[in-house]
């Protein structure tokens, strides 16, 4: 496949799709469940028409193999389409809620209501399922979407906007395309909502943004989720799914394990075990792989390449920056302070810590920004999520959390705010809204001026 070039969607552009999305919203045309499930059978028949295109642009820009990508990015995509399918008639229905006493002869109930205007600015690590996924809560909630991909996928970026352009009129989903300028531009008009999902740097800019005009947002960011290893961990298992949560996407996942923490007395054990199951999964050589994921760019490339300054490698430290190949590396002797500790390292490097009680564990990671994920293994980790919090957890295993569509997946603190998939991805984008309705048959006299019966409605309160 060639390489696709992107060019900036223009600001004249943005305001042009931004107005004739508001009008199409304000038309009502979006309101209609029938209509939006409708929409959603669309895009999921979209999406099965598209695989295939989708998953050659990933090979091309990230090497990622058809069946990661089917695993990481459509599988779990066309699970929530027909999560949304089946259940939007039940979570558009109006909710009945008891009136108390002092409201006869009320009744009271919740409708939701769509918030308007949606924009959902994605990353490059999963550029299909971190668009997409929240376009479907956009739908079933009624929204309209400009969608905003990453220019450093530009392949992914452009079979993206095809196939949106081919199933969708732009007035109702459009995609923009562009670096940071575009996204500066963007979050220059004003939304109903804001769905964002990358760095916290970036969410940082993103939330300014928001506030100008109290846009609500949604920000999944990421940080340095640790991976612990008790002593009474089984280590060969507990090995293997690390292994395997840190080769997913050559590491550059937001939930992707980023440090180990190993107990003294099983960390040479383990090292040993995880090199092995590295093998296991990779072959003696990972850049033969046809399942190993390349760098997403050199200057990725290039702050991978300087953390290994940082502590001595164990295993790996092999790279070839033309290819952007980077091998699952170790790294031990790493200090707390050390740059590798610091960052995101969103790569295959494990920096490796060890502990002696699972208090040191606790305090180390309750001392750091909060993660968007924490992984335990052994026998202990109802005291681990006590004493910690983050945004999801695993015990005894990695990134799964994200697999299961009946639990919320976001962050907290530095990690981000709100959540999605199943119905909190409809809730993302809806309005609860409040509605007390009174009849005029009987018109109770207590609550009007000058308060007569004020002892007895006193009572009743």
């Amino acid at each position: 496949m060639i390489m696709a070039t992107l060019e900036n969607t223009t600001q004249e552009r943005i305001k042009e799709l931004r107005a004739k999305q508001d009008k199409y919203f304000r038309s009502g045309a979006t309101l209609d469940v029938k209509t939006r499930k409708k929409h959603l059978e669309e895009f999921k028949a979209a999406v099965l028409k598209w695989e295939k295109p989708l998953c050659d642009a990933l090979m091309t820009d990230l090497h990622k193999s058809y069946e990661e990508a089917y695993l990481t990015e459509i599988s779990i995509l066309l699970g929530e389409i027909d999560t949304h399918i089946r259940k939007i008639g039940k979570w558009t229905r109006p909710e009945r809620r008891c009136t108390p006493l002092k409201l006869f002869p009320s009744s009271s109930r919740i409708i939701s209501e769509p918030l308007g205007n949606a924009l959902i600015i994605a990353p490059w690590n999963y550029p299909v399922q971190l668009l997409l996924t929240p376009l479907v809560g956009a739908i079933s909630a009624g929204c309209t979407a400009v969608l905003k991909p990453s220019p450093y996928v530009p392949n992914v970026s452009k079979v993206v906007e095809q196939m949106i352009a081919d199933t969708f009129d732009e007035e109702y989903i459009g995609v923009t395309q562009g670096n940071r300028v575009v996204n500066g531009q963007l979050l220059e008009e004003r939304w109903d909502i804001i769905f964002f999902t990358g760095s916290p740097s970036l969410g940082r800019l993103v939330m300014t943004a928001a506030a100008k005009n109290l846009t609500p947002v949604v920000l999944e960011l990421g940080g340095k989720s640790p991976c612990i290893v008790d002593k009474d961990a089984d280590i060969r298992v507990a090995a293997k799914r690390i292994a395997w949560g840190k080769s997913l996407n050559a590491g550059q996942t937001c939930i992707a394990p980023d440090y180990l923490m190993l107990h003294e007395s099983v960390k040479d054990k383990f090292l040993k075990e995880l090199e092995g199951q590295f093998r296991e999964l990779l072959g003696d050589d990972p850049s033969t792989s046809g399942h190993f994921v390349r760098i997403v760019n050199d200057k990725a490339f290039d702050r991978l390449e300087s953390y290994l300054a940082d502590g001595r490698i164990v295993f790996g430290g092999m790279t070839d920056r033309s290819q952007r190949y980077f091998s699952p590396t170790v790294l031990d002797g790493v200090s707390p302070d050390a740059p590798v500790m610091q960052e995101e390292i969103f790569g295959p490097i494990f920096p490796v810590l060890t502990f002696k009680g699972i208090d040191e564990v606790t305090s180390f990671v309750s001392s750091r920004e909060k993660p968007l994920a924490l992984y335990y293994f052994g026998g202990n980790g109802k005291k681990v999520l006590r004493h910690t919090s983050s945004g999801g957890s695993c015990i005894n295993d990695t990134i799964m959390h994200i697999a299961n569509e009946n639990v919320p997946f976001g962050g907290v603190g530095m990690s981000g705010m709100g959540s999605y998939h199943n119905k909190l991805s409809f809730d993302a984008f809806s309005h609860r809204r409040a509605v007390i309705k009174t009849p005029t048959w009987l018109d109770m006299p207590f609550r009007y001026m000058p308060y007569k019966f004020f002892k007895l409605v006193k009572m009743i309160l």
